[in-house]
């Protein structure tokens, strides 16, 4: 049975998300063609004695890449050693980290897109050769240090896998791209963690958490909790359909899911650039938010939902977003569109 080593505690929300995630193939829903090609890879390693290829796991924030390393760790019967790229700011904090790895060790390394590059050389060698070549000292006194590593595993995950060098993309045996969820998947997701969080919900109440959970499992994890907050306070713990939009109104969450920021950004396009097209900068400068922010969190699920379309000219609010807003739509967006 594998254990888990992590480099930066979590809080108590962390631990819960931790107790809401997956300990078992069969209980991991959806995602099911990268499920059935990480079985093979890992089967066929088991099979030839040996530790699997480095992965990478790339898509937005919520998905499951975290939660697949953990699978791809208890698969193997190994442990998992978790830390981010930001982290890694030096060649000894690699060393450090490698070092202490055991054999067949799975190292799963998030953000791996902001590991700082003058780090990103040393990790060539170790992933290809297992070996760690660190240079001590400077000038003319300068050597080079050569450590062997044991055989690991190196789980990478990115939610913006363009900032990944050639080099450091090229050195994964599999890419895997992880892909917003269907609504049933999404349905089983809250039923399941509602019977781990012991909540009464109601049917329509998990249809209705589903529908607005951006089709991600991590944010159907955060209203479930919520809408179970309102429920031990208003409604004795049950959470009841009443009970559900109740406390996705109050979090400002809409019938299809938008937030706040959400909004801002739909009504900067329309109501300052008259529907668009316009380009990132311009649409980040105008709705206060960073263009990563924008990039990341907003803009994949607006396009998901067929609010945004992006052409050659920029971003163009779509005929959908008028009407969800209630905004008179104007024929001129169809030559755009």
């Amino acid at each position: 049975m594998s254990s888990t080593i992590i480099e930066n505690p979590g809080t108590g929300n962390d631990i819960l998300d931790s107790a809401l995630r997956p300990k078992k193939w069969q209980d991991y829903v959806g995602q099911e063609k990268i499920k059935d090609n990480l079985k093979i890879i890992l089967t066929a390693a088991k099979q030839r004695d040996q530790s699997p290829d480095h992965l990478l796991f790339y898509g937005n924030s919520g998905l499951g890449k975290t939660t697949l390393a953990h699978l791809v760790a208890l698969e193997m019967g190994k442990q998992i050693r978790i830390t981010t790229g930001p982290a890694i700011e030096r060649a000894g904090d690699l060393a450090a980290i490698l070092t202490n790895l055991q054999e067949g060790d799975v190292l799963f390394l998030d953000e791996i897109h902001r590991m700082h590059k003058s780090v990103e050389e040393y990790i060539y060698p170790a992933m290809e050769d297992y070996k760690l070549n660190l240079i001590l000292g400077k000038g003319p006194m300068a050597r080079t240090m050569e450590l062997k590593l044991p055989r690991f595993t190196l789980i990478g995950a990115t939610t913006r896998p363009g900032l990944l060098s050639t080099p450091l993309r090229n050195r994964f045996g599999a890419t895997f791209q992880l892909n917003f969820y269907k609504p049933e998947d999404i349905e089983k997701i809250v039923e399941k963690s509602a019977q781990i969080l012991q909540i009464q919900i109601d049917a329509e109440a998990i249809k209705i958490i589903a529908k607005r959970s951006r089709f991600t499992p991590r944010v159907a994890n955060r209203l479930l909790k919520r809408a179970r907050d309102f429920a031990q306070v208003k409604n004795q713990g049950i959470i009841t359909k009443e009970i559900a939009e109740q406390s996705l109104h109050s979090l400002e969450v809409d019938r299809m899911g938008l937030e706040p920021g959400d909004i801002k950004i739909l009504m900067a396009l329309i109501e300052k650039f008259d529907g668009g097209p316009v380009g990132l900068q311009s649409l980040a400068a105008a709705a206060m938010e960073e263009e990563d922010t924008i990039l990341d969190i907003y803009e994949p699920y607006l396009m998901q939902c067929g609010l945004i379309e992006r052409t050659p000219k920029g971003r163009i609010a779509s005929r959908l977003a008028y009407e969800h807003l209630g905004l008179k739509y104007k024929k001129a967006q169809n030559n755009l569109l």
